[in-house]
């Protein structure tokens, strides 16, 4: 989307990666290997060494927001204008639960959740919310919680479990053995959330707003199997500027929601793009490149009214990549 831009201007792009073979960087013009589980400020002197080195015009992070976003002023002396939210919000929203707080207060539709962070917690916090029979659900209270998000059920498996599409499914007592155990062993243990696991179809907001959290523009696209729907339905757009406008996010960011009795109800907002807003291109809109106008120029440019109402199918596809393409600068 940012090559295929409405300004046909020339557009280079550079990329980094924990992995040396990760496919994304094979779509980058230069790529080079970043370090991998390090503090905020080491993180931070690597992405201002990159920019730095390569002459970076415009800096786009899709993760360690909080190693970077307080460096912007760092950035510009180097000639890169930073793409971000301000730290404060970023702080919030890299927090699950303080993320639930701040939106109730506003009147955010937010589930029932226990934070969590040994075995006798997350056996209270099941017993409080699956009393009412509920399915509960557990995930990592911190940033890309996906990655750790499990469904909580004891019962035994079925045949028809086993003929279905394979889910996250794990036993209350296996999670709580793991910590328990990972406590014996002087393991870090990070907080999780506990919450009821909420009915779907997951709705994702990708949303355009100008410094201040002024929406600028919002595409709702829903999952369906293999499909994704354009929707055409103010209330999902109505909750993502409540919560754009009230964390002042700027640029690019995204809210997730999924429904309870349905009523739409907050999964999680994030201060940065999703890794699905190239789907948003079918709505005839692009984002991307009217975020980055708007970080250089103060002018995202003219906005279409988006396409909504169509469907967007997701396929896979095979590519040979050539070694050449994975090579990395310095490696």
């Amino acid at each position: 989307m940012l090559r295929d831009n409405p300004d046909a201007s020339p557009v280079r792009i550079y990329g980094t990666n924990v992995e040396r073979g990760a496919a994304a960087l094979a779509a980058c013009d230069v790529a080079e290997v970043e370090p991998h589980r390090v503090n905020n400020h080491t993180y931070a002197e690597f992405a201002l060494d990159f920019c730095r080195r390569h002459g970076i015009d415009v800096l786009i992070p899709p993760r360690r927001l909080d190693a970077l976003a307080g460096r912007a002023d760092d950035f510009a002396a180097v000639g890169t204008r930073l793409m971000s939210s301000s730290p404060a919000a970023i702080d919030v929203l890299t927090s699950k639960s303080r993320t639930y707080e701040a939106a109730r207060a506003i009147g955010v539709p937010v589930p029932d959740w226990r934070v969590v962070g040994d075995a006798d917690g997350l056996r209270a916090a099941v017993d409080e919310l699956a009393g009412a029979g509920e399915t509960v659900c557990i995930k990592p209270a911190g940033e890309y919680s996906a990655l750790g998000f499990r469904i909580l059920d004891e019962r035994p498996l079925s045949m028809r479990d086993l003929l279905q599409p394979a889910r996250p499914l794990v036993s209350v007592s296996a999670v709580a053995d793991a910590l328990k155990r990972a406590a014996d062993e002087r393991e870090k243990v990070p907080k999780f959330i506990v919450m009821p696991y909420l009915d779907g179809p997951e709705v994702s907001v990708d949303c355009l707003s100008a410094p201040g959290g002024r929406l600028l523009a919002g595409i709702a696209r829903a999952k369906q199997g293999r499909y994704r729907v354009l929707l055409d339905n103010p209330a999902y757009t109505e909750i993502a500027e409540r919560l754009v406008s009230h964390f002042e996010l700027a640029y690019l960011s995204n809210v997730q929601l999924r429904h309870r009795n349905g009523q739409p109800m907050l999964l999680e907002a994030n201060p940065r793009p999703s890794a699905g807003i190239f789907q948003t291109a079918f709505a005839g809109v692009n984002l991307p490149w009217a975020a980055v106008r708007l970080l250089l120029s103060g002018d995202p440019g003219p906005l279409a009214e988006p396409r909504l109402g169509g469907r967007v199918a997701v396929t896979e596809t095979a590519t040979e990549v050539p070694a050449a393409a994975l090579a990395v600068a310095g490696g």
